[in-house]
């Protein structure tokens, strides 16, 4: 068992359904207001996209979640995006991705190649969204977007049921993103749930998206390895000696 599979052990006081804690007082709402007028928060307010869809623990590809990704660009060729489990006002922050497109990741080593994820199926099979943006107009980012790779570290598993999923415990998960074949399929009834939030069809956006195309070059098979391998991969912590330093003068 991998140590992103163990029970963390004794949890937290609660039912489970929320974080413990006490509510945030009157006197940490007006820190946080004031806070707001004072401080830029710039890194924040580039983030410039919402995109819903869904992704697949690397290790065990039965368990799925819907994820909502909000999007910075570094520049044309990298984004890197905050992951929440919702796009509600207290959406729990479960990891975070790296996007880097085709050009970036055919220079990258085979060893690390393999983390990473491609977004073509997801895109054309209308998994990917961009919530309430009209279609002709997010169209020109999808047709980039289809041609991008992804590593995702999933921090808090939401989806591991109370209690043990009230606070992020145990270690990061590396994610995978949906592929059109046998594990890789999202369960149909996540799918509906999310089309039915927002007032969409996936099979109509994927009739919409024939004409997107994936990486210019052949799909690189160290991306999605788990396809060419039937093996995924998982995080294990160990007890290692700490690096000796010269002591501080």
């Amino acid at each position: 068992m991998a140590s992103s599979d163990e029970t963390p052990g004794p949890m937290p006081p609660g039912d489970g359904s929320v974080p413990p804690g006490k509510s945030v007082s009157i006197g940490q709402h007006v820190i946080d207001k004031g806070a707001q007028l004072l401080q830029t928060l710039k890194p924040i307010k580039h983030m410039n996209q919402h995109v819903c869809t869904f992704a697949m623990y690397s290790h065990d590809m039965t368990r799925q979640i819907e994820t909502h990704h909000y999007l910075s660009r570094v520049n044309q060729d990298f984004l890197q995006c905050a992951v929440y489990d919702s796009d509600d006002s207290n959406g729990r922050l479960i990891g975070v991705e790296y996007i880097i497109s085709d050009r970036i990741f055919e220079t990258l080593p085979a060893e690390e190649q393999k983390l990473w994820h491609t977004h073509e199926y997801e895109i054309i099979a209308g998994l990917w969204v961009n919530p309430r943006v009209p279609e002709m107009v997010q169209k020109p980012e999808l047709k980039n977007l289809a041609r991008t790779y992804g590593k995702f570290w999933c921090t808090w598993q939401v989806d591991r049921g109370k209690p043990l999923c009230v606070l992020p415990l145990g270690v990061p998960a590396l994610m995978m993103s949906p592929q059109g074949v046998n594990l890789g399929m999202v369960a149909p009834e996540l799918v509906k749930k999310r089309d039915e939030s927002y007032g969409i069809s996936s099979k109509d956006l994927e009739e919409k998206r024939v004409d997107i195309a994936g990486p210019e070059t052949t799909m690189n098979p160290y991306a999605n390895y788990w396809m060419q391998t039937g093996k995924g991969f998982a995080i294990d912590v160990e007890l290692t000696d700490m690096k000796k330093t010269a002591p501080f003068p």
